[in-house]
């Protein structure tokens, strides 16, 4: 707590009574303090929204007009737009995979889900292991041999036209309602980091992004998700260095962390409605992640750029890799945090409003004091959401002129027509997130809320892919009808589950924290204060105010 203890010292506020003129700094003041988001922040972050522009203008309109005219007729708008002529390459697109799966919500949510609650979310890393072994010998060999655009032909080409636009339907609603929430987070980050309403950031960088994912297609997104990984991992990894070694070091943040009670496995309990158990871990999560890399469209269109099979298993083995070791590297984040704020929760003296600011101000406390940092990491959490968003909307841009507009259609579409329709979807797709904003900012916590209505859509879509490959003698009808009726069920389980989560009928107790070592003022006189000194200096303080 480098930064906030200087800032404390500056303006004259101590934890012993003082016999000077300067008044004690109160939350309000010290929050104000900790925005100090200064130039070089700014221009960080404008680089990054700028290269982002440029990469997206460089494959929209520079490298077009490189390819040769009989190129041009060789190749489909369609084809390059939406899977990159399939040329694309392994890393790269290995890199695009794990920067469209850690969105802003893993950047912030998981660490924050350790500080609130422990770790017993953090065993979803065994999950990722088999989710990926069972993507490579279920699911991988069947979609990339078909060469399909969208992921949801599989399903016409199985079972009938009706289960084909069920699953895309199933798709978009779905991720219509989760981009909001990938851009809500980067925007609470910024908010929290520079004062300023996250409804003014979300539009200017929101239309950044439907730039370049208009106008450059796939090869604009997977490059300009090579720069954001960069970004991101290297955002995060100064934290986690600069941040341990401020606290003393790795044993510190352990020892803290088991004596605050962070430090636990997943409840071995078959009750469903236990928060995170080791059931839930390893079959819900499993089968969450197994829908999230295999049966998804905004992955499986990464996977459908590469050329052939070998490349397709080499890009899921580096994807694994790295999803593995960016989510370990957040886990480790919440366990900073804890160890941060272990006598000085920043919730309970209202210094972060929300839970999902706690990581941004970690962030400007201990790297606010190097120009610069804060706005890289920042710019991280957003790259992190562009990622998100681009693939999505290029995600739904394919589904939308394969599953929707070409079945309609009498003839096919002409070159100028595709491209229009793609852009236009883009467009449209990314202004309807952008106002859902305003929607998702009442829904309480990011995580939980995405891991929940992701459920309602994924499940079905699981289902329907798996009794297409493993149980060939399911026909359409009956897949169909055990599509809607599970769609059903798990819209009730998780719309009743948040309904009694709001009302007070489910509650998750949350790990304890402490107010004892605060050293600042804060109004909740009725916190518990261990030490004497300190009851009896805010207590003078109450009376001076």
């Amino acid at each position: 707590m480098d930064r906030l203890e200087s800032t404390l010292e500056t303006l004259g506020t101590t934890n012993a009574p003082s016999t000077t003129t300067a008044h004690p700094m109160n939350v309000a003041e010290l929050s104000s303090s900790l925005q100090h988001f200064g130039l070089v922040d700014y221009l960080v972050f404008v680089l990054m929204l700028a290269a982002c522009a440029v990469i997206g203008f460089y494959f929209g309109f520079i490298e077009k007009k490189k390819k040769s005219g009989a190129e041009q007729r060789r190749g489909s708008e369609a084809l390059d737009y939406l899977v990159g002529g399939r040329k694309m390459k392994v890393l790269p697109v290995a890199l695009s995979l794990v920067a469209s799966f850690v969105s802003g919500i893993s950047l912030l949510g998981t660490s924050t889900e350790i500080y609130v609650y422990g770790t017993q979310y953090a065993f979803i890393l065994i999950t990722l292991v088999i989710s990926g072994i069972i993507s490579w010998y279920v699911f991988l060999p069947v979609f990339c041999n078909l060469q399909l655009t969208s992921t949801y032909e599989y399903l016409e080409m199985r079972f009938d036209r009706r289960n084909r636009l069920f699953g895309s339907v199933l798709f978009s609603i779905g991720t219509i309602f989760w981009l909001p929430i990938v851009i809500y987070v980067p925007a609470l980050a910024f908010n929290q980091v520079t004062g300023i309403n996250i409804h003014i950031v979300t539009p200017v960088v929101c239309i950044v992004c439907i730039f370049y994912t208009c106008v450059g297609g796939l090869k604009a997104v997977v490059w300009t998700d090579v720069l954001q990984t960069v970004i991101m991992v290297g955002s995060i990894v100064l934290v986690i260095i600069k941040g341990t070694i401020d606290v003393g070091g790795l044993t510190v943040v352990w020892e803290r962390n088991l004596k605050g009670s962070r430090l636990e496995l997943p409840e071995m309990t078959w009750d469903p409605s236990v928060r995170v158990s080791m059931l839930s871990v390893l079959l819900g999560a499993t089968l969450f992640y197994v829908q999230v890399t295999a049966g998804n469209q905004v992955i499986m269109q990464r996977y459908l750029s590469l050329p052939g099979m070998k490349e397709v298993k080499g890009a899921l083995l580096w994807f694994t890799i790295g999803i593995i070791a960016l989510m370990g590297a957040c886990f480790y984040n919440g366990l900073l945090l804890y160890a941060t704020y272990h006598d000085c929760d920043p919730l309970s003296t209202k210094l972060a409003k929300v839970k999902d600011q706690l990581v941004p101000l970690l962030v400007m406390d201990i790297l606010g004091v190097f120009p610069g940092m804060p706005g890289l990491f920042v710019a991280g959490v957003f790259s992190a959401a562009l990622s998100s968003l681009s693939t999505g909307l290029n995600s739904l841009a394919a589904v939308i002129l394969e599953d929707y507009i070409k079945p309609l259609g009498k003839t096919p579409l002409s070159e100028r027509q595709t491209a229009f329709v793609m852009r236009l979807s883009v467009i449209l797709m990314g202004a309807l997130c952008v106002a859902l904003v305003f929607v998702v900012e009442r829904m309480g916590t990011v995580l939980q809320l995405s891991m929940t209505l992701g459920s309602i859509t994924s499940g079905p879509l699981l289902g329907l892919f798996l009794i297409g490959v493993l149980i060939p003698w399911i026909n359409g009808k009956s897949a169909l009808a055990g599509g809607i009726a599970s769609t059903c069920v798990v819209a009730w389980i998780c719309i009743r589950a948040q309904l009694a989560i709001s009302e007070g009928e489910i509650h998750y107790d949350e790990k304890p924290v402490s107010t004892y070592g605060c050293k600042y003022f804060f109004e909740n006189f009725t916190t518990p204060i261990k030490s004497i000194e300190n009851r009896q200096v805010l207590l003078t303080l109450k009376d001076t105010y």
